[in-house]
């Protein structure tokens, strides 16, 4: 019988403010993802065991692309393991959105494809069932 768990995806957007950015040509740093990864996380954990859980490893980080200032990311989280009190949730930051300060200050488009530009696989834990 497959653990109704298994293969649960939640997806978060935000847009990364100009106040992250950290290093020249407006390039935010790639912790900021996984805090994204944190947050889409604790979503994960109260939909499938009703608790925030808690983040206990990350397995594999790549850091694929660029995210910038100006930029909107979806975060997508899937659970593709389910152990008595783990879970293994892969987790994927892709740009939609992104600034274009070469037609104007403020000026931004939706990208034709997504840009895949971080992803990761974690491990999560949540108390046992009662």
């Amino acid at each position: 019988m497959t653990d109704r768990r298994l293969g649960v995806t939640v997806t978060h957007r935000r847009y990364v403010p100009y106040a992250h950015a950290h290093y020249a040509g407006d390039l935010v740093d790639g912790a900021y993802a996984l805090g994204l990864f944190g947050d889409v996380a604790t979503e994960v954990c109260i939909r499938t065991d009703g608790d925030e859980g808690l983040f206990a490893s990350y397995s594999d980080v790549q850091f694929k692309a660029p995210m910038r200032a100006g930029d909107v990311l979806e975060v997508v989280a899937t659970v593709t393991r389910v152990g008595t009190r783990s879970r293994t949730i892969d987790f994927e930051a892709r740009v939609v959105c992104r600034g274009r300060p070469d037609r104007g200050s403020s000026a931004a488009e939706v990208l034709a494809e997504p840009l895949v530009a971080v992803t990761a696989t974690g491990t999560v834990v949540v108390p046992a069932a009662v």
